[in-house]
């Protein structure tokens, strides 16, 4: 199985360390892996600031580093979903479908594709799961609807492999931290009081660790949590699936 690593432009410039962690857990896992060197930005800031029609050259170099691909996998449910909904080449458009349905977010594929059953990872931690919008009402990653007779999540599905994990139970697991990208910029006040409202959930129920699918989510978190001077820690949830177990740990 031949998969491409698609690592978003923010977790390169600033979260290196996820796209490590991702690249790890999935040769692990029995991948063979590759990062294109020439993939930059999908696109996904200028389309959702109504720029969509500048993004054509994303585009097609997004198609010329991964269409030879068996699969392309990211550590960004944002960001897959941007390709998912948008990745289109009059040039190339039967390239682009392929791309379209061959692109996973990091637990979707680890969960539909390799059907992960267990994970060598250790970490006795209480952890705060934040299902981000965009892996959870765009991708389906998790439904928490009481109109659902059997909810379901896969970042939790999987945390629960881990071993020493316990993940808090949230007031309100299925709510905006208030990031939304650009809504953060245009609409500040409101996003920041969103983020506050998270973190106290997060707070009241324990948790030590807060991880997700999403990076973005994810450090709007951790600003408000340091402007707090919190101790909570914020991990993506690849760093968490990639933890080895003591044995590994001292091997």
């Amino acid at each position: 199985m031949k998969v491409g690593l698609f690592i978003p432009c923010y977790i390169d410039q600033f979260y290196p360390q996820v796209g490590i962690a991702t690249l790890q857990l999935l040769e692990k896992l029995g991948c063979e892996v590759a990062f294109p060197q020439g993939q930059t930005c999908c696109g996904q800031p200028m389309a959702n600031s109504g720029y969509e029609h500048l993004t054509h050259q994303c585009n097609s170099l997004f198609i010329e580093n991964f269409e030879s691909f068996d699969y392309i996998v990211g550590p960004s449910g944002s960001c897959v979903l941007h390709i998912k909904d948008h990745l289109h080449d009059p040039a190339k458009e039967a390239q682009a479908t392929k791309i379209r349905h061959r692109i996973y977010e990091l637990t979707e594929f680890l969960t539909d594709i390799l059907k992960v059953s267990s994970l060598p990872a250790s970490f006795p931690f209480k952890i705060g799961l934040h299902q981000s919008c965009h892996g959870q009402r765009g991708l389906g990653l998790a439904q928490m609807s009481e109109l659902v007779a059997s909810p379901f999540s896969k970042p939790e599905k999987l945390l629960k492999l881990v071993k020493g994990a316990e993940l808090v139970e949230l007031g309100r697991k299925d709510e905006c931290c208030g990031f939304g990208g650009t809504f953060c910029v245009t609409e500040e006040a409101i996003s920041v009081k969103m983020g506050k409202d998270r973190i106290v959930d997060h707070v009241n129920s324990g948790a030590e660790v807060i991880t997700g699918t999403d990076v973005s989510c994810l450090m709007h978190l951790e600003g408000i949590l340091r402007r707090q001077g919190s101790k909570i820690k914020v991990m993506h949830i690849a760093e968490i699936l990639n933890q080895p177990t003591d044995e590994q740990a001292n091997s």
